[in-house]
């Protein structure tokens, strides 16, 4: 199995490519110039691997929720590859992506909350749990609101230990407060990336799950990004 994955949802620009199990991922923190440096990435990891792009199984991407800017482009850039090459895809959730990187990490719990910044002071939010195959599973739809807005499911109300983990969390100080004493707060530094994406596109790949290029389509969460801030804000 050969998997190419890209993500460009946040500031972490990144690609990755999993060929039989053997990882090789790039990735760099910038505020903009996603477009100008994600297909260098792409070539230079196809180069050390010495894979072409014709010789893969599929290509998976980031496809939000994010910055409308930055999950437009990984859709886009995942149609124009896939399509040349004859690939399907394989949509990935950031969001489930953060997660992945959560529950990977030592001592993690079975549960993670995923807040990121959707700014406009509101986050991108939603809520996973550990499957049997140790991936990131939705407990619920993802969601857009306010850090006020943001709750556990009725089945983590039990006091069972979950995590906290997300670029929310710093963007917003009220939503750690709120947050109940059965939550810890992993990491607010958390960004998602291509390594993960990768691996959650896996099964999926396995199980024949694959979409068309045109079907790359991006998931924003909200129709109204161009909404200017409330004021104070």
């Amino acid at each position: 199995m050969r998997i190419l994955a890209l993500d460009t949802a946040t500031e972490n620009c990144s690609a990755a490519l999993l060929i039989d199990g053997q990882l090789h991922a790039s990735e760099e923190l910038i505020e903009r110039g996603h477009a100008e440096r994600i297909l260098p990435m792409v070539d230079a990891l196809l180069k050390q691997a010495r894979q072409r792009l014709s010789e893969l199984t599929a290509i998976a991407f980031g496809r939000g929720p994010g910055s409308f800017t930055g999950v437009r482009l990984a859709a886009s850039v995942t149609q124009g590859l896939a399509c040349g090459a004859g690939l399907g895809v394989v949509p990935v959730s950031d969001l489930r992506a953060v997660a992945q990187r959560a529950l990977d990490l030592p001592a993690a719990p079975l549960r993670v909350l995923v807040c990121n910044d959707a700014r406009m002071h509101e986050v991108y939010w939603a809520c996973f749990e550990r499957g049997p195959d140790a991936l990131a599973t939705a407990v619920d739809k993802e969601r857009v609101g306010s850090p006020a807005g943001v709750v556990l499911p009725p089945a983590w109300r039990d006091g069972g230990a979950a995590f906290g983990a997300g670029s929310g969390f710093a963007a917003y100080p009220e939503l750690r407060a709120a947050m109940p004493g059965s939550v810890s707060i992993l990491s607010d530094r958390l960004l998602p990336r291509a390594t993960e994406i990768a691996r959650l596109a896996v099964p999926e790949v396995r199980n024949g799950r694959l979409f068309r290029p045109e079907q790359a389509l991006p998931v924003y969460l909200r129709d109204d990004v161009a909404r200017p801030a409330a004021a104070g804000h």
